[in-house]
C-alpha cells in the first residue's frame, strides 16, 4: 500500500519506505510564500532523528546557490578586513606611535580568531549555520567600530582582537557550507569560488584602503565595514535557510577554555624584541609552563569525551595530520608576504599607501583564475596532490623573488613577485580544504574542516608574531649599521639636528624619518633641507663668517640628509627581506609535507552512516 503523509525531513512514513517531506518554500528555494508547504514523494529510507541531514539532495539548485551567496557576503567582509588593513598600518604606527607593537594588530586578531574556529564550528552543528554567521557579523562590526575610535596602539591591538572573535565565526561556517552542500566529487569548483572572495578582497582592499587612508584617514578603513556588513546581515536573514546539521551537538567548554590556556601564553611570549636573556626571564618562562600545563591538560581532557573540540580520531589520519602541518606552514608564509609588503613599500621605496596597495594587486590578478582553472581540472580528474604541489612550487618561488629586492627595486618588481607568489596560493587552500574533507567520515567533516582552519590560523598568529620579532631585530641593527656612517660624517654642530631627524628608537616606533604624523617621506625631505638652509642662513648673516666655507658645508650637510633618508630605506629594506628569507624555509617545509602526503580520489557520494543521536 502506498501512503503519503506530510512529515520533517528527519521522520520516517508510516511505511518506511515513501516518503513525504513537508518542507518551507525557503528551504526548497521555492519562489512562493515560505509558508506554504510542498508535498513530495520519495522512495529513499527517510533520514531518522538524529542523523546528520543530507542537504547534498535536500536542497535544490537554487536553494544551494543562494546559501553560497550569502555566506560568500560574510565571508568577503572578513577576507577584505585583512588586506584593507594591511595598507593603512604604516600610517596608524606613524600616528599612534607603536612599532614594537605593527605585528600584533594582526596578531591579536589571528590570536582570538584561531582559539575560537573549532568552538564555533561545534556551535554551527548545533544551532545552525545561519545564526552562528550571524552573531559573528554583529561581533566583527563591533569591533571595527572600536577600532576607528581607537586612541592608542594598545587600544587597538585589543580591539582588533573583538574583531577576530567575529572573524572566526564567519569563516569556519563559510568554509563548512561546500561540505554541507556538494559530495566530494562536486566540492572541487565551489572551493575554488571561495578563494576567488579572497582573491577579489586582496584587489579592493589595498586600493580601497590606501585610498581611504590618503584621504579621510586611516580610521576609515574599519567604518567602511559598517555599510558593508549590512548589506550581507540583510542578504543572509531574507536568503539563507538555518542550515542545521540536523544532530545535537555538544560543546567541549572545558577543552575550549583548556585550549585557550595552552595557545594564548605561548603566543604572548613571542611579542617584541627580546634580547636572548630575556627570554629566560620568569616572566616569558612562567608564560611558557602554563601554556605547556593547558596543552597537556587539553589533550587529557580531549583524550575521554565524545564532544571533543578537535577529535582525537581524527590524529589517527596521516593526511590530517599533514595536511594540518602543511597549514600551519603555508599560514604563516601567506601572512608575512601580506603583513609586511606594505612596510617595504611605503618605508623602504617611498611609496604612498595607495602605491603600496596597488603593488599588491599582482597577487590576487594571480589567485583568481589560478584558483578557478585549478578547481575545473580538480573536478574533471578527481586528483588535487599535482596541484597542490605545483602551488607549492609556485609559492617558494615567489617568496624567493621577494627576498631578492632591494632599496632599488620598484613597485613593478613588487608586483612581479607577488603575481608569482598569487599562482601558487590560488590552487593551495582551497585544495588542502578539499583533501581533508575527502579523507574523513562525513560526520566529521565539519569538525576536520574547523580543524585545518585552527592550524592554518595558528600558522598564521605564529608567521606574524615571529616574523615581527625578525622584523624589528634587524631593523634594529640595520639603523644602526647604516645610519652610524652617515652621521660621523655629519658636522659636530649638526649632530643634535641629525639625531633628532633620525631617531632610530622613533624610527622603529613610527617607521617614517620625520615627526609630524600622517605626513608622507617627500615632507620629511623638504622640512630637512629647510632646517639645513634656515640654520646656515643664521650662520652666515653672522659677522666674519666665511659664507663660501659656509656654501659648501651646507651642500655637504644636504647631501648627508639624503644619504641618512636612503639609509633608513635600506634599514627596512633589510630587515623586510630578511623576513623573507625566513619565510622561503617555512614554504620549503610545506612543500616537502605536502609530498608525503597520500592523495585520496575524490568520492561521488556521501556514504550511508550510522545513526548518531548526538556529535
Amino acid at each position: 500500500m502506498r501512503v503519503v503523509t506530510r512529515v520533517s525531513p528527519t521522520q520516517t512514513t508510516p511505511g518506511g519506505k515513501t516518503l513525504t517531506l513537508a518542507l518551507s518554500q525557503r528551504e526548497r528555494g521555492h519562489p512562493q510564500s515560505s509558508r506554504t508547504a510542498m508535498t513530495m514523494t520519495a522512495t529513499a529510507p527517510a533520514t531518522m532523528p538524529g542523523e546528520r541531514i543530507d542537504y547534498a539532495n535536500t536542497l535544490s539548485p537554487r536553494t544551494k546557490a543562494l546559501v553560497l551567496a550569502g555566506v560568500m557576503m560574510g565571508l568577503f567582509l572578513a577576507a577584505l578586513d585583512q588586506t584593507i588593513v594591511a595598507t593603512a598600518l604604516p600610517r596608524i604606527v606613524s600616528e599612534l606611535q607603536g612599532m614594537e607593537l605593527f605585528a600584533w594588530t594582526s596578531t591579536s586578531y589571528l590570536l582570538a580568531s584561531t582559539t575560537m574556529v573549532p568552538i564555533y564550528g561545534k556551535l554551527s552543528d548545533s544551532f545552525g549555520r545561519k545564526t552562528v554567521i550571524l552573531v559573528g557579523i554583529g561581533i566583527f562590526l563591533l569591533g571595527s567600530v572600536l577600532c576607528g575610535l581607537a586612541g592608542s596602539m594598545l587600544a587597538l591591538v585589543i580591539f582588533r582582537g573583538i574583531q577576530g572573535l567575529g572573524a572566526a565565526a564567519i569563516t569556519s561556517t563559510a568554509f563548512a557550507v561546500p561540505a554541507d552542500l556538494f559530495v566530494p566529487a562536486e566540492r572541487a569548483r565551489y572551493q575554488g569560488i571561495f578563494g576567488t572572495v579572497f582573491a577579489v578582497s586582496s584587489i579592493i582592499g589595498p586600493v580601497l584602503g590606501g585610498t581611504l587612508t590618503d584621504t579621510v584617514g586611516w580610521r576609515w578603513v574599519f567604518f567602511i565595514n559598517l555599510p558593508l556588513g549590512a548589506i550581507a546581515v540583510a542578504f543572509i536573514v531574507s536568503k539563507m535557510p538555518r542550515l542545521h546539521s540536523g544532530l545535537a551537538s555538544k560543546v567541549d567548554w572545558l577543552g575550549a577554555l583548556l585550549l585557550i590556556v595552552a595557545t594564548v601564553p605561548f603566543l604572548l611570549t613571542l611579542r617584541g624584541n627580546r634580547p636572548l636573556e630575556a627570554w629566560l626571564s620568569p616572566e616569558v618562562l612562567g608564560m611558557l609552563a602554563l601554556s605547556l600545563v593547558g596543552l597537556v591538560l587539553f589533550i587529557l581532557v580531549e583524550r575521554r569525551t565524545p564532544h571533543a573540540i578537535i577529535p582525537f580520531a581524527l590524529f589517527r589520519s596521516r593526511v590530517f595530520v599533514l595536511v594540518c602541518l602543511t597549514s600551519v606552514c603555508t599560514g604563516a608564509a601567506f601572512f608575512a608576504a601580506l603583513l609586511f609588503l606594505s612596510i617595504f613599500a611605503v618605508n623602504g621605496l617611498g611609496a604612498t599607501a595607495r602605491e603600496a596597495g596597488m603593488a599588491m594587486m599582482p597577487l590576487t590578478a594571480a589567485v583568481v583564475p589560478t584558483s578557478l582553472l585549478t578547481a575545473r581540472l580538480v573536478s574533471r580528474t578527481g586528483r588535487y596532490k599535482a596541484v597542490i604541489v605545483g602551488g607549492l612550487v609556485m609559492l617558494c618561488l615567489g617568496l624567493f623573488l621577494l627576498s631578492t629586492l632591494t632599496a632599488e627595486s620598484t613597485l613593478w618588481d613588487i608586483g612581479l613577485s607577488t603575481f608569482v607568489f598569487g599562482c601558487g596560493m590560488g590552487p593551495v587552500l582551497p585544495m588542502l580544504t578539499l583533501s581533508i574533507q575527502n579523507a574523513v567520515p562525513p560526520h566529521q567533516v565539519g569538525t576536520a574542516t574547523a580543524g585545518r582552519q585552527f592550524f592554518q590560523q595558528l600558522g598564521q598568529a605564529l608567521g606574524s608574531a615571529i616574523f615581527g620579532i625578525i622584523l624589528t631585530s634587524s631593523l634594529a641593527n640595520a639603523l644602526t649599521d647604516t645610519l652610524g656612517p652617515v652621521r660621523a660624517e655629519v658636522p659636530v654642530t649638526m649632530h643634535a639636528q641629525f639625531d633628532r631627524w633620525f631617531d632610530t628608537e622613533r624610527l622603529q616606533k613610527g617607521g617614517v624619518s620625520e615627526e609630524s604624523p600622517g605626513a608622507g617621506q617627500g615632507s620629511a625631505s623638504t622640512r630637512i633641507t629647510d632646517e639645513v638652509r634656515a640654520h646656515y642662513d643664521t650662520l652666515r648673516r653672522e659677522p666674519g663668517a666665511n659664507e663660501e666655507a659656509l656654501t659648501r658645508e651646507e651642500a655637504r650637510v644636504l647631501e648627508l640628509g639624503r644619504a641618512g633618508e636612503q639609509a633608513v630605506r635600506l634599514s627596512f629594506t633589510r630587515a623586510v627581506t630578511r623576513v623573507y628569507d625566513w619565510a622561503l624555509l617555512v614554504g620549503l617545509c610545506a612543500l616537502l609535507l605536502a609530498l608525503f602526503t597520500r592523495e585520496i580520489p575524490l568520492r561521488k557520494a556521501n556514504p550511508p552512516e550510522p545513526s548518531l543521536a548526538s556529535e
